[in-house]
């Protein structure tokens, strides 16, 4: 027997065992006799036991959504979910899968971004788990993204399930015995120069990649909204200075990873592996830049401990990757020609770390006002004396 379960707003129908020709009348009839009871409540049915439905059990749930148009169907397995996907179930009503939950409890965390973190779950897996508690849309962007990158020669892991841990989505991977950057300079200090330029011909790759119009976000647009945000903070000059910087840098197509560090950077037997891709976008390597700065520089500047507690590396040690990764980037062993484009970058990342401080509170701590104003004292100083956040590098 199938049961329902009724409350103000929805009619929640459980199904179980097997929905064939055999018993596929008897089905569509204890389902319409659930809904005898209803009255405008959505209705949802519950796959959660359901082990098979043949082409007649289809045609049974045809039938209640020609009666019920925003029917649901929900916590269907990954078998009947092909058939519902193959069929074209999942374009005619809203289905949504089941998913196994995974625990990380005592996981090494070999990777963190912006969204979230990669732990491995096992010898050949690993998940990365989002902050969002509904990530479902975040995860199918993160992995067309991926595929984006793939196909166009960028070195990355695909998603292959969604898992449920401890009531968020994680996406996982399989990254065979892989070892992030971080954990390598922690670890293996005599490999440090082979980090630097690994890493570095990492990047170079990735911004040489031109990604066809339109399939990536434009990062300029999203910088524009960070200083928007800041429009009350700044004195008005120092905002219209910054606003006309980076609205004067160019829209250009070529790809940009939009969080790289030595986490999302790992090596997986002698290949080097690009991951974490949800900030995947186009645009500027200003931008990128900035973002490195901040994740090697910028977010320790107060706090020198933040290196040793994100990337498991010195403070002395994190400046010098990337002071060494930022010559080797732009062809060049001259400290002042890296140091000039090192203050371009500062500025776009000086506002995205005052941004997002002033966002999480940080106006509301002595610690966090103490940052900010660090920041914004660097910021206003850079504006006085930057005139283009542009850059030439040297082509090797």
């Amino acid at each position: 027997m199938y049961r329902a379960e009724y409350t103000e707003h929805e009619v929640v129908i459980y199904l179980s065992g097997r929905i064939d020709s055999n018993n596929a009348p008897d089905a569509e009839q204890q389902i319409q006799s659930c809904l005898k009871e209803r009255k405008d409540q959505h209705v949802s049915l519950d796959f959660g036991q359901l082990e098979y439905i043949s082409s007649a059990g289809l045609r049974v749930i045809l039938h209640i959504r020609k009666r019920i148009p925003d029917l649901s169907i929900i916590n269907v397995s990954a078998e009947i979910y092909d058939i519902l996907d193959m069929t074209g179930f999942t374009q005619m009503m809203d289905v949504r899968r089941s998913y196994r939950e995974v625990s990380v409890e005592g996981a090494e965390i070999i990777g963190e971004g912006a969204n979230g973190k990669l732990y491995r779950i096992d010898s050949d897996n690993v998940v990365k788990v989002y902050n969002n508690p509904d990530a479902l849309e975040d995860i199918s962007m993160e992995r067309e993204k991926a595929r984006i990158a793939l196909v166009l020669g960028i070195p990355t892991a695909i998603s292959y399930d969604v898992v449920k841990v401890n009531g968020h989505y994680g996406s996982v991977f399989e990254l065979l015995d892989a070892s992030a950057f971080a954990k390598i300079l922690a670890e293996e200090p005599d490999r440090f120069d082979w980090c630097v330029q690994e890493f570095t011909d990492l990047l170079l790759k990735i911004h040489s990649t031109v990604v066809p119009a339109g399939k990536l976000p434009q990062i300029k647009q999203t910088a524009l909204r960070w200083i928007g945000d800041l429009k009350e903070f700044l004195p008005a000059d120092a905002y219209e200075k910054a606003y006309q910087l980076v609205t004067a840098v160019p829209e250009d197509n070529h790809m940009i990873h939009g969080d790289y560090h030595t986490k999302n950077v790992v090596l997986q037997g002698d290949e080097v592996l690009l991951i974490d891709m949800d900030t995947l976008a186009v645009g500027h390597p200003i931008f990128e830049l900035a973002s490195m700065y901040n994740a090697f520089r910028g977010f320790s500047e107060y706090d020198h401990s933040v290196m040793e507690r994100f990337h498991g590396i010195s403070y002395e040690t994190g400046v010098k990757f990337w002071d060494s990764v930022m010559k080797t980037y732009l062809g060049t062993q001259d400290d002042k020609e890296a140091k000039s484009v090192e203050d371009k970058a500062r500025i776009v990342g000086y506002i995205r770390l005052i941004r997002r401080s002033i966002r999480r509170g940080g106006l509301e701590t002595e610690k966090g006002r103490e940052e900010i104003n660090l920041w914004k004292e660097e910021l206003l100083s850079l504006l006085s004396c930057t005139d283009t956040l542009l850059f030439d590098r040297k082509q090797s």
